[in-house]
């Protein structure tokens, strides 16, 4: 049972590779639908070890001077929502629950069950979602001491982004939509592509030639190299997302990258045709790839606009970014100093300062509307959340050594955490959309990534290989009584809140139901007839 619970939970094995590996390594032969049956039973009795060794894990979060709280959850496609508590300096995962939606009165009792069973924490991490901190609010109202409640930074950050940003960018996007640029870029690459044929690795030497030429702005190569160069240039348009930093929106802004490639490329070949190729094979791609850029000229004056104020909003956006300084909050070791104290003094004094930059460059009146309400966006974020941004350094206590320990700016080491869950459940499923796997995962199953820390499995059972001898001594007798296949379904007891479930879909679904709502719609049109 652990062996199969570890392959699945643990290195995300699917069912028919565990089933041939007991086979082939061990002479075992189990069945698919066993192998799910012992999966299921390898969760239970983690999380009744979970459970049983919570003083022991509660000793030594308390030995560290307590331990911050990272709250959050996760999901796909809006279901299967998995809400975790975890342990941020230990990075253990203390519970873990499906919930039907992210709302105060799901969560809340969450966070009372984590705290009866591991003490409260020194501090609590959340996002700004509206449930979440209503939560948060709830559960230290009245404790004492007093629990300080931070506010993620990059949550923080992304919001004001979203609400800076969005509205622009989206209008660059239907912009965009209304021609077919792109299409018609990658058509004339695929297209130039096969028409250099074999000769493509010759093709791109010579493009590779006139890119190191010094003399190259006004001219194009002949030959193959000159059509590999045309068609660099129509990839070079499509290439656009590599301007960004693979954060994503808001933190990129690939319909802003994508006007001003076009822009750029447009103006570029002007330039080559100003000395037009001679050979037409050259030459009538690059006129092509000119029409194929025309609509972003014929249109500048909308695409400008939005555009214009679109930099505008990401520069004010890349100001606050500036001042709180999350890179280097990711780029951090695990490991805290007393230092790190005056930096996050220095943050939070910079996050003032543009604060009251800002309050004195907002425009009182006149045409700059746009400015106006840019910075006003910031300011509100700034006074709504300002008073949950800090608050983490946390003074240990003398038994665990004195000293400060900050917390994580950020809910990061969960948001990876999940990443890592998700990475490892496309690889055993083998999809990309994983909302039919979340629906269906336990929650205990997020229990198993603590069997990766070293720290935890010596508390809790003193070695991976003596796992089932620690299963064994919880209820031996219950084990050996278990038949039936335990669910691995996770379904919530919480009030059912999700619009439309899957549960409900199979309801709604059924010839039954469509059959009651048409009989009903006739019986009801008819008595509306006869009034």
């Amino acid at each position: 049972m652990v062996h199969v619970g570890l392959e699945r939970f643990l290195r995300h094995r699917q069912r028919e590779e565990i089933r041939v590996s007991l086979e082939a390594e061990h002479g075992i032969s189990l069945s698919s639908g066993e192998i799910s049956v012992l999966a299921a039973r390898f969760l239970t009795s983690l999380e009744r070890l979970h459970h049983a060794s919570a003083p022991a894990l509660r000793a030594a979060l308390a030995a560290d001077g307590g331990w911050p709280l990272h709250i959050d959850a996760t999901g796909e496609d809006g279901r299967g929502t998995l809400l975790v508590a975890f342990a941020g300096w230990r990075q253990w995962v203390l519970g873990a629950w499906k919930v039907p939606t992210e709302r105060a009165d799901a969560i809340l009792p969450r966070l009372h069950e984590v705290a009866f069973r591991f003490g409260a924490p020194c501090a609590i991490v959340r996002d700004l979602g509206r449930a979440m901190a209503e939560a948060c609010q709830a559960f230290v109202k009245r404790r004492q001491p007093t629990i300080p409640v931070l506010a993620c930074h990059l949550h923080f950050l992304s919001d004001i982004g979203k609400d800076l940003l969005e509205d622009s960018h989206d209008r660059l996007r239907v912009l965009f939509r209304q021609v077919t640029l792109r299409k018609e870029l990658r058509a004339l690459a695929r297209e130039l592509g096969g028409s250099i044929g074999q000769e493509i690795e010759a093709a791109r030497a010579g493009l590779r030639r006139w890119q190191i030429e010094a003399s190259s702005e006004r001219w194009l190569p002949a030959g193959s190299a000159g059509i590999a160069t045309v068609r660099a240039l129509a990839q070079w348009v499509l290439d656009y997302p590599a301007e960004g930093n693979g954060h994503g929106f808001p933190f990129d802004l690939p319909w802003l990258a994508l006007y001003h490639r076009c822009r750029q490329a447009s103006s570029a070949v002007d330039a080559f045709l100003s000395a037009p190729p001679e050979e037409p094979s050259v030459r009538k791609p690059l006129e092509r790839l000119r029409r194929i850029l025309q609509p972003v000229e014929d249109n500048v004056a909308a695409f400008a606009a939005v555009a214009e104020t679109l930099t505008q909003r990401a520069a004010l956006f890349g100001e606050l970014r500036k001042a709180l300084r999350l890179e280097e909050e990711s780029s951090r070791t695990k490991s805290r100093h007393n230092r790190e104290t005056g930096e996050l003094k220095d943050i939070r004094a910079a996050v003032r300062r543009l604060a009251c930059s800002l309050r004195r460059r907002r425009p009182k009146r006149g045409p700059a509307q746009d400015r106006r309400a840019a910075i006003d966006i910031v300011l509100a974020h700034l006074k709504t959340h300002g008073r949950f941004l800090w608050g983490h350094a946390i003074r240990l206590p003398r038994r665990a050594g004195g000293g400060i320990h900050l917390v994580h700016r950020t809910n990061n080491i969960l948001e990876s955490w999940f990443h890592a869950l998700k990475h490892g459940e496309r690889r055993r499923s083998g999809r990309k959309i994983l909302t039919q796997d979340f629906e269906t995962l336990p929650p205990a199953a997020a229990l198993a990534a603590n069997l990766k820390h070293a720290d935890y499995v010596s508390i809790v059972c003193g070695s991976l290989d003596r796992l089932p001898e620690a299963f064994a001594r919880l209820d031996g007798r219950v084990q050996r009584k278990a038949k039936a296949p335990v669910s691995i379904t996770g379904r919530s007891v919480d009030s059912e809140t999700a619009s439309l479930s899957t549960a409900d879909r199979k309801l709604v679904r059924t010839e039954e139901m469509t059959h009651r709502v048409i009989n009903a719609a006739q019986k009801g049109s008819r008595q509306r007839k006869v009034a």
